[in-house]
């Protein structure tokens, strides 16, 4: 029997307690758990809306009247073109919670990458990630965005397609996830500072395994439990951003975001005909993602990184 047969047992039997360990704790924070719950929702509907109010209404499909109130037939009434709020609501869930999916991993992959790099490489290398990480914490990260998106939807042209994601949802997803990486950044060096420093760092220096090694299997999953907690505050803010970067007209109008459906009631004149049921649906949809996505993060933050509970 081999060394590796006989320790691999062990090891998953480690992994699946610290697995089983962390799924208590984390169930003990009513907090996450109220999160969980509320993202669970949202990730079935974005996943499969057609299951849940068929397929996507348009101005040929639509099958109410104009600005209908609430009722049987149309539990949060229609638009101004008679499509049912409750349906495009759903299929927004998937717009929405695709490019905040995007962006997060934008945002995670260029904070991370940058955080491990200052903070292992030190020195000039340092100083320089530094200096740009302060630079994008110092811009205000929405006025950024506006500037950007229209630059660079004309160097990408309108009609250009990714996977079948259109140039106006791209550019959102790009935009977000270049300007909200610093504070990830910032975080994970940090914790890079004190971590090469540690023992089994300066092992691997000393049997001269090279930096991008040291970097990739023993820096990266140190920081692991960071990148998570982080990346679902991340996504809180990306949806955020993407719903007011819609709103205010750089979204995509074939696609109904939550951003696009509160950018049409307002179009449409919703606030003026007290037509509340319009921006009532997508802008609770927001909310409530945003808060779960908050406390979720709070709790994994207090659970993997347990200085933070003490700070606050």
């Amino acid at each position: 029997m081999t060394a590796a047969a006989v320790t691999s047992p062990p090891r998953r039997h480690r992994r699946l307690e610290a697995a089983r360990d962390f799924a208590v704790r984390f169930s003990s924070r009513t907090d996450g758990v109220v999160g969980l719950a509320i993202l669970l929702v949202f990730a079935i509907l974005a996943i499969a809306p057609q299951l849940f109010v068929g397929p996507l209404e348009t101005a040929v499909t639509a099958t109410g009247s104009s600005l209908e109130a609430p009722s049987a037939a149309h539990l949060l009434g229609t638009d101004e073109l008679g499509r049912d709020i409750l349906n495009l609501t759903v299929h927004g869930a998937r717009i929405s919670m695709t490019i905040g999916f995007l962006a997060t991993l934008i945002t995670i992959a260029l904070g991370a990458g940058i955080g491990i790099m200052s903070g292992y490489l030190g020195g000039k290398a340092d100083a320089l990630l530094m200096w740009l990480t302060d630079v994008f914490l110092v811009l205000p990260n929405f006025v950024l965005a506006i500037a950007l998106a229209p630059i660079l939807l004309d160097i990408i042209g309108a009609q250009a397609e990714l996977f079948g994601i259109r140039a106006t949802l791209l550019v959102i997803v790009v935009v977000i996830g270049v300007t909200s990486w610093a504070t990830t950044a910032r975080i994970i060096r940090s914790q890079v500072l004190s971590l090469k420093e540690r023992m089994f760092v300066d092992r691997a220096r000393v049997i001269g395994t090279g930096s991008g090694r040291i970097m990739r299997r023993h820096i990266l999953p140190n920081v692991v439990n960071l990148i998570v907690a982080q990346s679902v505050l991340t996504f809180a803010y990306a949806v955020f951003t993407e719903t007011s970067l819609s709103f205010i007209g750089l979204g995509d109008p074939f696609a109904p975001s939550w951003g696009e459906i509160l950018a049409a009631a307002q179009s449409a004149g919703a606030p003026g005909l007290l037509a509340w049921w319009y921006i009532a649906a997508p802008a609770v949809s927001v909310v409530l993602v945003v808060v779960a996505f908050t406390l979720v993060g709070n709790a994994l933050d207090d659970l993997l990184n347990p200085k933070s509970a003490v700070r606050r």
